[in-house]
């Protein structure tokens, strides 16, 4: 099914494919309804929205994250709490309908081993919603996969490098489900990500590799973030221009490196920092941030409290007007900025640019 929704707030028309995930925006549109060619800052609603559906990690302390080289954002292995209910994860739900297009369920552990998995899917097609998401793998199974396959646009598997990633892999394609690679890209496993792409080394059949950004966030050290001058980045940015048997892809943490290295990717598909614009992330606690990355909760919303706050509330509140300033006024002698607004308003240590006109240079 497709469908589009058209922002009278911010005058401009977004387009959504619930069958292939295709996601289109226009520019904003002048009082004739014609194109100007200028993107839009954000939307009145966000179309995405991350949420954390798991409170920790059924893995426990045996943490395959950290075996795997990478640093859980938000300390899984170390949080005990409860998961989201699902009274407020349908409630989260209704007041999505018509205005979102997806739900990236996600937190501290795998979705697909949340309690009430299938009713989650349910809840979110009932109200015109896709569900995605992303896992280790390691609880997967072939009912759980036909489930994906049922509900879902797509489901990522973290590249944790094991049996378990593979298997899981495998079963998600058996279903036919569209199925990601996803890939934290840090100094520890820069070289592997090069490699593998100089010889498309990964499973037969996949849909995309997308890489995201090593942050220094929750376990995440802060002597694994690349550096914008590391030789190897440019090395990696080459291999993405060039072609392969499977879509790359990466997330908006790391277009400010694309902006700069990447000569044949279009500028058109390019989308800086969606957070607190397009998109927000809200957590088992029913806490919204612009960012599931705001581990210090700065820019925090409560949602559920002595009198409810709603989405759109939350959207429009103070918070998340502070974090959309740091990309208003962020890098603005720079002429490619409407491209990445200075990348990161969070860690601006992430950031894979270096140029003399950045001013973004302390966190938000």
């Amino acid at each position: 099914m497709r469908y589009s929704i058209v922002d009278y707030k911010y005058h401009f028309i977004s387009a959504f494919d619930t069958e292939t995930g295709a996601y289109a925006r226009s520019g904003v549109l002048d009082d004739n309804g014609r194109d100007t060619g200028v993107d839009p800052f954000m939307a009145s609603f966000p179309h995405l929205i991350d949420v954390g559906v798991m409170g920790h990690c059924t893995h426990g302390k045996t943490g395959l994250c950290m075996k795997a080289g990478i640093g859980c954002y938000q300390s899984g292995p170390l949080v005990d709490a409860p998961n989201m209910t699902v009274e407020d994860f349908r409630w989260i739900a209704e007041q999505c309908r018509g205005r979102t297009n997806q739900l990236a369920l996600g937190g501290r552990g795998d979705p697909d081993q949340h309690e009430h998995f299938e009713e989650l899917l349910q809840i979110c097609r009932a109200n015109t919603l896709v569900p995605n998401f992303t896992t280790s793998g390691y609880g997967m199974t072939h009912e759980i996969a036909a489930l994906c396959k049922r509900y879902c646009g797509a489901v990522a598997v973290s590249w944790y490098r094991n049996e378990y990633t593979y298997g899981a892999i495998r079963m998600l394609l058996e279903a036919g489900v569209k199925t990601n690679i996803h890939y934290v890209l840090g100094r520890n496993s820069v070289d592997e990500a090069i490699e593998r792409l100089e010889s498309n080394d990964f499973p037969e059949g996949i849909n995309a590799v997308i890489f995201l950004l090593h942050k220094p966030a929750g376990l995440g050290q802060h002597d694994n973030v690349l550096d914008a001058d590391d030789s190897r980045v440019r090395a990696f940015f080459a291999q993405v221009d060039a072609a392969h048997p499977f879509k790359v892809g990466m997330d908006s943490c790391s277009v400010p490196g694309a902006v700069r290295l990447c000569k044949n990717v279009a500028s058109e598909s390019l989308d800086t920092c969606e957070g607190a614009r397009f998109s927000c992330y809200i957590g088992p606690d029913m806490v919204m941030v612009p960012c599931s990355f705001d581990q210090e909760r700065k820019f925090e919303v409560r949602l559920r409290g002595n009198a409810d706050t709603t989405i759109e509330e939350a959207w429009n509140s103070e918070p998340f007007e502070a974090f959309r300033d740091v990309m208003r006024n962020a890098c603005k002698s720079c002429a490619k900025r409407a491209l990445c607004m200075g990348g990161c308003p969070l860690m601006p240590e992430i950031v894979l640019c270096h140029d003399s006109c950045r001013n973004c240079l302390r966190r938000a």
